[in-house]
């Protein structure tokens, strides 16, 4: 069963508003889509759900799913899985979370259409 083996725990990552935060402890997400363990080491920075901050979108899909956005981004940069895989687990990870159908739906739209301008290459 897909699942959050610990819960998120961060911190500010500096003394600005930019929106970056630093997890403070592991994150470890069970996930059966990949059928795998996933761990996002204590020390990973993360900017949570980048969702742009136009009014309606963010209203939307903003300043949900943190859990899942953490897992998504540390994917995103570490490249375990391919990106598909990588936003498979994001929609995975966020009904975990209980985030509704509906929301899921478009985040994992919103990844799938702008997330490859965010795909870091590996080993960056």
């Amino acid at each position: 069963m897909s699942q959050f083996l610990t819960k998120l725990q961060l911190e500010v990552a500096d003394n600005t508003d930019d929106g970056k935060w630093v997890l403070t402890a592991a994150l470890i997400y069970q996930s059966d889509v990949a059928k795998r363990t996933f761990v996002v080491p204590k020390g990973f920075q993360t900017d949570l759900a980048s969702v742009p901050r136009l009014p309606v979108i963010f209203l939307l899909t903003g300043d949900t799913s943190n859990q899942a956005a953490a897992v998504h981004d540390y994917l995103y940069s570490s490249h375990e899985v391919s990106r598909e895989m990588a936003d498979a687990v994001l929609r995975e990870a966020s009904e975990v979370t209980g985030v509704p159908a509906w929301r899921r739906w478009l985040m994992w739209a919103g990844v799938r259409a702008g997330g490859a301008l965010h795909w870091e290459p590996a080993g960056t």
